[in-house]
């Protein structure tokens, strides 16, 4: 693989062909927040909160970090009003969706989100799939999907699959930025799951 620079907030990065930026800034040591990324999953470009802005032969554009390649002479930018400003109305938005996160409070600290500006439409669950996504490309169990679309789409625990698999497993739950998932397993095991014959 042949090495690729690139600048990234004003540092000259050295990365590998085939590097997202998100991987290329981890690696330089620049942080950008991320809330549907894991480094064992396929990159998903889900939740948005890690766009930043390259400019590339004079041209600037917003890209999603965790799935846009890095390419020689790459200028970045990782902060800026701009970027900010979106970070912020994207936090605001999932805030509307899981108000308690201590990950998404966190971070609605850090870009000055108000918790409080879009009406409360609490599902807990922000749809980052990274409970179905580890759970179809790690464990190959396929335990838990996404169901219905749009503003309905949620996640579901396959029962006749979760109560084999989930009890001995549990490794999806610490992904979870909203901690939903654990609520929507146990409601599950006690709907669907079979009592354990004692």
């Amino acid at each position: 693989m042949s090495e690729i620079i690139l600048t990234i907030d004003g540092k000259e990065v050295k990365a590998q062909e085939g590097m997202t930026l998100l991987e290329a800034a981890k690696n330089a040591g620049i942080e950008i927040p991320t809330l549907c990324y894991h480094e064992k999953l396929e990159p998903f470009g889900g939740c948005r909160l890690c766009i930043v802005e390259v400019e590339d032969r004079g041209r600037k554009k917003l890209v999603v970090s965790c799935v846009y390649l890095v390419a020689n002479d790459l200028v970045v930018t990782t902060r800026s009003e701009k970027i900010d400003r979106i970070r912020k109305m994207i936090l605001e938005l999932l805030l509307a969706h899981a108000p308690d996160s201590f990950q998404l409070s966190k971070l609605a600290e850090e870009y000055g989100a108000d918790r409080n500006r879009f009406e409360k439409e609490a599902s807990f669950c922000i749809h980052c799939g990274l409970c179905v996504r580890y759970c179809a490309e790690v464990k190959q169990k396929h335990a838990i999907g996404f169901i219905d679309r749009g503003i309905r789409k949620e996640i579901c625990f396959i029962p006749e699959i979760a109560a084999k698999e989930c009890n001995s497993c549990k490794e999806c739950f610490p992904l979870c930025p909203t901690s939903y998932l654990q609520a929507a397993f146990v409601l599950t095991e006690s709907l669907a799951f079979p009592p354990s014959s004692s």
